[in-house]
């Protein structure tokens, strides 16, 4: 069993497919699909389940990939504490991120300061929905991820603070009140966005026992503005997570009582973390510690 094997069955695990598996690595699917038959060979059980051009993961399958995603990122790790050694030049970090309040406001500050500190760490953003990226911490697909706090399965730092408000329409009967309860925002039609704090909205009302009337659901935020500045709904999102915009079609109002949000990183063991990735929570920290 080799490390090669290892990385080639967890990216065709993760992309569902031999031939896009090759086409990232830069290798032949002939070389992929001995690399598979030969590590099942070795451990004796499938792996993976062929479909035509697709492919799912048998069930032991399943258990053993966290396995191989477990060993690679301790040989990440490995390499990383040997490359820090060499003062750090070489190196990878994976890190995942939800939303305007982490990929727009957060994580261009960081990088700018991560490459100029360390030039040589090439770095990958996978972006998704809050929960996406806490499924991918799980999984070891990222060594890191900006994530809504608390976090009790993670090892979290903090970052930023900021606040939950309703967003109404312009010429909405309630726009001109200065706070809005929960249960005042569940007749009208409400739209959900996927990404970002949707968990954290459906928990604030299942918390009060209230239902809101959610017709919309929407995959980005930018949706869910347009949705309330047509009139068509309204919605409850993260006050850092709203654009810069001069005049927009909405107005934003503050829940009573007050609902505070934290957002940080995480990391599924900080003593199993690289030093690459540690060196990024060292340098968010201390740029949001002013």
């Amino acid at each position: 069993m080799t490390l090669t094997q290892l990385e080639i069955f967890s990216l065709v695990a993760e992309l569902r497919g031999f031939t896009l598996a090759a086409h990232r690595l830069g290798i032949s699917q002939s070389a992929v699909s001995h690399a598979i038959k030969s590590l099942e060979q070795e451990l004796g059980v499938e792996l993976l389940r062929r479909h035509q051009s697709q492919v799912e993961l048998s069930d032991i399958g399943e258990h053993l990939l966290l396995r191989a995603r477990a060993m690679l990122g301790l040989a990440n790790t490995l390499r990383q504490e040997a490359a820090d050694a060499r003062g750090m030049k070489r190196g990878t970090l994976r890190i995942g991120s939800f939303g305007p309040t982490s990929s727009i406001k957060l994580l261009p500050e960081i990088l700018r300061h991560y490459r100029q500190a360390h030039p040589g760490i090439e770095v990958h953003i996978d972006e998704g929905p809050d929960r996406q990226v806490i499924q991918w911490l799980e999984e070891r697909r990222i060594d890191l991820g900006f994530v809504v706090l608390p976090q009790e399965r993670f090892d979290t730092f903090a970052l930023i603070e900021d606040q939950m408000v309703a967003l109404l329409p312009r010429d909405h009967p309630l726009g001109k009140r200065s706070a809005l309860s929960l249960k005042a925002l569940c007749d009208d039609p409400f739209v959900l966005t996927e990404a970002g704090s949707s968990e954290l909205v459906s928990r604030l009302f299942n918390a009060a026992r209230l239902q809101p009337n959610i017709r919309y659901r929407c995959s980005q935020l930018l949706s869910t503005l347009d949705t309330v500045s047509r009139g068509d709904a309204i919605t409850v999102v993260a006050e850092s997570s709203l654009p810069d915009t001069p005049e927009p079609g909405y107005v934003k109002i503050a829940l009573t009582p007050r609902v505070q949000r934290q957002v940080g990183l995480a990391v599924l063991d900080q003593r199993q973390a690289s030093p690459a990735a540690l060196a990024f929570i060292e340098l968010a920290t201390h740029l949001h510690s002013r």
